[in-house]
């Protein structure tokens, strides 16, 4: 995206969240000449466009693929060419209604794409000039948002550090949140702040989502290509799996076969308290079902994400009032797609710096 040097007087955001929505609202003030500090809990910026590495390769654990519509969210990604690649995921519906398997082909209406080397590579260069000038705070959970204690017009931010140490960050002429809806709400309750946001982010709905994580290094035995079905990822109707897909199959990636297992909405959240080893039983045993692989892996992995998949969306981009200096965006705002992300977190960028 192109960088707008600021026409007014550059002012101080916090922008607490560094998943897509939070990187690309940072980044979109910075590069509009502002003062910008991203704030994040997690020890690395992504959010659920996430990569776990492995020593048999990545898994995108989160977002498996996203797609471009926005003409907008094109020319950020042509902006950064070569971190993202078309995935031909030869993909199919998998239709199991008495226990049987059967496979047709996805219509493809518009392409698939990834992160490459891993999904998580989109963020984390997006943020690497924030991290390089020192504006990005990593394993910071933020507790309390309040009034400034030197200066009642602006903003100070308290946060907890994973090593339990406390801090407290002034002079922010707004505060920006990229956070789940649910999380956004308890902070702003918390510091007991726009009631009417809050009211608002707990009427929009979001499921959790189990997923499963399996390598199978035996597959690249000689006379061995794959093991088990032809296609590289599905959409199911498998009572607890809701996606699959041959993680080795994207651009990019290493040989050793892997493959991620997403549950569905209502599966994750009916079990979304259980103990996460019997979940990895239940799912392991569903994927042999769908697909016929029963050998024994090599790495599995399980990761519960409590806010996944956006069921009942806000209905708008993003929250702002412009005399608190407060908003919200995220996913949430709009959909559950990538793209509803990065819409959000530029939109918000775009309203609290207008004239």
């Amino acid at each position: 995206m192109p960088t707008t040097p600021a026409t007014f007087p550059a002012r101080s955001f916090a922008v607490i969240g560094a998943g897509l929505a939070g990187v690309a609202c940072a980044r979109t003030l910075a590069q509009a000449g502002h003062t910008v500090r991203l704030f994040e809990k997690a020890p690395k910026v992504g959010g659920r466009m996430a990569s776990r590495h492995t020593p048999f390769g990545t898994f995108d654990h989160g977002t498996q693929y996203f797609t471009v519509r926005d003409e907008r969210f094109s020319a950020a990604l042509d902006s950064t060419p070569g971190i993202s690649r078309r995935w031909s995921a030869n993909a199919v519906r998998v239709l199991d209604p008495y226990g049987r398997v059967a496979e047709a082909a996805l219509p493809r209406p518009e392409s698939h794409w990834v992160g490459a080397p891993s999904m998580d590579i989109v963020p984390r260069h997006w943020a690497q000039p924030l991290a390089e000038g020192g504006a990005l705070e990593l394993g910071a959970q933020v507790q309390l948002v309040e009034r400034d204690a030197l200066d009642a017009d602006c903003w100070q931010l308290h946060t907890l550090g994973d090593d339990g140490s406390v801090h407290v960050f002034p002079g922010f002429d707004a505060v920006l949140l990229a956070m789940p809806a649910a999380q956004a709400a308890s902070l702003l309750e918390r510091s007991r702040l726009a009631p009417a946001f809050v009211q608002r982010m707990r009427q929009v709905e979001v499921a959790p989502c189990w997923t499963l994580m399996l390598a199978f290094p035996q597959a690249l035995q000689p006379g061995l290509s794959h093991l088990g079905p032809q296609w590289n990822a599905a959409l199911s109707t498998h009572h607890r799996i809701a996606w699959l897909a041959r993680e080795s199959s994207k651009p990019g990636r290493g040989p050793i076969e892997r493959w991620t297992v997403q549950a569905s909405p209502a599966w994750s959240a009916e079990h979304a308290d259980d103990d996460p080893q019997r979940v990895e039983a239940k799912l392991r045993r569903a994927f042999a079902e769908v697909t016929g692989i029963r050998a024994e892996p090599a790495h599995v992995e399980i990761k519960r994400w409590r806010h996944a998949k956006t069921v009942t969306p806000l209905g708008r981009s993003h929250l702002w009032d412009a005399r608190l200096g407060l908003g919200a965006c995220g996913d949430w705002c709009l959909g559950h797609r990538l793209e509803h992300a990065f819409v959000s977190g530029l939109e918000l960028a775009l309203a609290a710096i207008a004239p």
